[in-house]
């Protein structure tokens, strides 16, 4: 595949010598649906294998796809479509503005704005915004809402362009962006341009102890390139003449650190602690190889109980056509014959298929006109909120499969 490379070298650090830990097998493009018209042709698959640099301690993949495919024309994520996602943005907004002292003299640039679900809380303040999102749809949904958004993939040179134009940001907020960005070191320099001396770079991004700790294979897939400890974080800011000064941990996404980066260096001793508990373990290639057996376990239950369900002749449906649940039902081995169809919030997402296996994606209004036996939450990491929407659901006697951190029934 001509959109497709397969790295050697650290994409941090540079060095050589990565430690293979373990692939999840050639899986269809997360995010990427498939619309009816089609079906019949052939889609595009990539081997998804993890693998450890021992020199800075970074966890990514080795593939490489072309940012032009995976963030395309008919990208399917909205953020907007989660309240929660929404509300957890909200209080995040309030606490920057709080702590730096925003003003209508300020300027807050956002990096994968996606559909202005973040920055409309800073509008909605009087903050002047701007963000920069590469994704098409995204992007014109948060235009038409007021919010002045670029259409571009954020690096060095976009920065470059609008420090030129006197856009220089007092907050550049990049939420689930950073393990996506293809050029690491370009990128970060382009925060680094783009940010005042005295300005301050707020990060969110999955962190891989959580990954580890609660099982989450599923958060592996092919826009997820890197997957951040504080150890690897901080080597990546320090190299780019910035620092991480502040960090907190966060339950969101299964479990997510946010970064607050500076010009200048004063660490909180919550840094400093993260630092000192990961430096025995960051590099320890043993509890990577118990994770593999753990998810290889899982796998076997998860198939297991589907299984068992449909020999009793009951029937099956999943919630959230999400970027996870295509490395989910891919590496579980989960299609048609175990799955009857996915329901999601997202207009966008309803009429199309499902990547691989082409289950159909119809709105969640079908669980309770069609009343499956069972809902596999794919999207399990907002299942508290998924099951307050589909209480009518459960109350009419359906259950829920929520299958990570550990797999339960409710």
């Amino acid at each position: 595949m001509s959109s497709l490379t397969t790295e050697t070298r650290c994409r941090s650090c540079g060095q050589p010598g990565l430690e293979h830990l373990f692939d999840l097998g050639v899986t269809p493009l997360a995010d990427r649906l498939v619309s009816p018209e089609h079906l019949s042709e052939p889609e595009i698959t990539a081997p998804l294998n993890l693998v450890l640099c021992r020199n800075c301690g970074l966890v990514q993949i080795l593939e490489t796809i072309d940012p032009e495919v995976l963030f395309h024309q008919d990208y399917p994520y909205y953020s907007s479509v989660s309240p929660a996602l929404v509300e957890h943005s909200r209080k995040n907004v309030e606490e920057i503005i709080a702590g730096r002292g925003l003003s209508s003299k300020s300027l807050v640039v956002e990096v994968a704005s996606n559909d202005g679900y973040l920055l409309q809380h800073f509008r909605d303040a009087g903050i002047p915004v701007l963000g920069i999102d590469p994704a098409p749809g995204p992007a014109s949904v948060a235009v038409k809402r007021g919010i002045p958004t670029l259409n571009e993939f954020f690096g060095e040179e976009l920065a470059e362009r609008l420090r030129s134009e006197g856009r220089e940001a007092d907050v550049i907020v990049a939420n689930n962006v950073l393990a996506h960005v293809r050029d690491l070191n370009g990128f970060v320099r382009g925060l680094k341009t783009l940010l005042k001396p005295d300005g301050q770079i707020v990060i969110e991004a999955p962190y891989v102890e959580e990954l580890l700790r609660n099982h989450e294979f599923d958060t592996i897939y092919h826009q997820h390139l890197c997957y951040f400890s504080v150890t690897s974080l901080d080597n990546l800011f320090r190299r780019h003449g910035l620092y991480l000064n502040d960090l907190r941990r966060l339950s969101i996404h299964g479990g997510s650190l946010r970064l607050y980066v500076e010009k200048q260096e004063r660490p909180a001793e919550i840094v400093r602690r993260h630092l000192e508990q990961e430096r025995p373990v960051v590099r320890n290639l043993d509890r990577y190889r118990e994770f593999a057996r753990a998810i290889e376990e899982m796998k076997t239950s998860i198939r297991n109980l589907l299984e068992s369900i449909k020999r009793r002749n009951q029937r099956v449906a999943a919630y959230g056509a999400a970027a996870k649940a295509t490395t989910f039902l891919s590496y579980v081995g989960i299609g048609r014959d175990l799955l009857e169809y996915v329901v999601d919030r997202n207009p966008v997402k309803h009429g199309w298929y499902m990547g691989g296996n082409h289950l159909p994606i119809y709105p969640t209004e079908r669980l309770l006109e069609d009343k499956p036996d069972y809902v596999l939450v794919l999207a399990w990491n907002f299942a508290d909120e998924i099951a307050a929407q589909q209480r009518a659901y459960l109350e009419a006697g359906g259950r829920f499969i929520v299958p990570l951190p550990e797999l339960r029934i409710i």
